[in-house]
């Protein structure tokens, strides 16, 4: 194996899944052998550090640029990330949710990590064709790095984008830090629960599950983990309320850990309309705990593969979502490593090395 200098450059280190997959896959690279370096935008950090994961501010994003956000900002912008990358001779530049300055950049070795599924995050056929417009003027002729195949076949059948290449590459994991961050110390339900975590916004369809779940008949309570808008949690409450579940279900709010819920939970569920790889339903594979899914584009049939395609429902069935959660109340499924093998390090890292 051939050792690398990867660097990766991200907005920053704040909120969801694609913040904290960057890190973990740059500390994977690490230890096994590369020299990496994290460099963020602006100074913004939720997630754990990884120890010996080195990290460097380079301060462009601020109050300023985002007011006066032009392409001559983001030229500017682009310049001063040069200007620091340069000098430090990566191998491998990897580009993750700041594409609108890093598409100025020149690298002959840079990758455009892209996390979600653009095809389904618009219904109205106008916003949907500008953000496909989007996409293919920031990604032409680039070389791009997809989360899955389901992304990396919607940008090329459906978005119509013609890059240098796309490499689909799964997120590595590595089953025992999990493990350990399950075993600490959370003030857990009581009893078994049903488990949502994600976002609290119209895309993680909230609305969806809770139809279900109040249909299911189920007696096993529903706990929801996340946060979102002021205006996006009242949604939620007030249709808790209306269904008459303010008995069954618990509003767990954020949890840096979630994974102590998660691996105590009866099932996880997911109802999104899209995502790219949701990183939340292996997570909750690799702790054991079975999943229930909506088929949304992209990621879940990937996941859900083998007799865990019997929970995997189409989106617009709802009574297939009734159904699966009733099943899953009664015969929970038992999770194995074969379940998730195609996701660990160890089949995951050697694509990252190749590129």
């Amino acid at each position: 194996m051939t050792l690398k200098r990867f660097a990766f450059v991200i907005g920053d280190l704040y909120g969801g899944g694609a913040e904290k997959s960057l890190l973990y896959t740059a500390d994977q690279l690490r230890q096994r052998g590369h020299t990496v370096k994290v460099f963020t935008l602006r100074e913004r950090i939720e997630h754990r550090l990884p120890e010996g994961l080195e990290i460097e501010n380079l301060a462009i994003v601020s109050r300023f640029t985002r007011a006066t956000s032009t392409v001559l900002t983001e030229k500017w912008q682009a310049r001063r990330v040069k200007r620091v990358l340069a000098p430090w001779q990566p191998d491998v530049v990897i580009s993750c949710a700041c594409d609108k300055i890093t598409r100025h950049l020149d690298f002959p070795n840079l990758y455009f990590w892209v996390k979600s599924d653009v095809s389904a995050k618009f219904s109205d056929p106008k916003q949907r064709e500008r953000a496909f417009k989007k996409v293919r003027r920031f990604y032409r002729g680039r070389q791009v790095i997809a989360v899955s195949q389901g992304v990396k076949e919607s940008l090329e059948r459906v978005v119509g984008l013609r890059a240098e290449r796309i490499v689909p590459i799964y997120n590595p994991y590595e089953r025992a830090p999990f493990v350990d961050m399950a075993e600490e110390s959370a003030p857990l339900p009581d009893g078994d629960y049903f488990l949502y975590v994600a976002a609290i916004e119209p895309r993680k369809r909230h609305d969806r599950l809770l139809r279900a779940y109040a249909a299911s008949g189920v007696s096993t309570p529903l706990a929801i983990m996340g946060k979102g808008k002021p205006e996006h949690e009242a949604a939620v409450r007030e249709q808790i309320k209306a269904l008459g579940l303010e008995d069954r279900v618990l509003w767990l709010g954020y949890h840096r850990n979630p994974y102590p819920f998660i691996q105590h939970a009866k099932a996880m569920v997911m109802t999104s309309d899209a995502e790219g790889l949701p990183r939340v339903l292996i997570e909750a594979l690799l702790l054991h705990t079975p999943v229930i899914s909506v088929d949304c584009p992209s990621g879940p049939r990937e996941i859900l593969t083998q007799e865990l395609a019997d929970y995997l429902v189409a989106p617009d069935d709802e009574a297939g979502l009734i159904q699966a959660l009733a099943r899953m109340d009664q015969h929970p499924v038992t999770i194995e490593p074969r379940h998730y093998q195609q996701f660990l390090k160890e089949t995951v890292l050697p694509k990252f090395e190749a590129l």
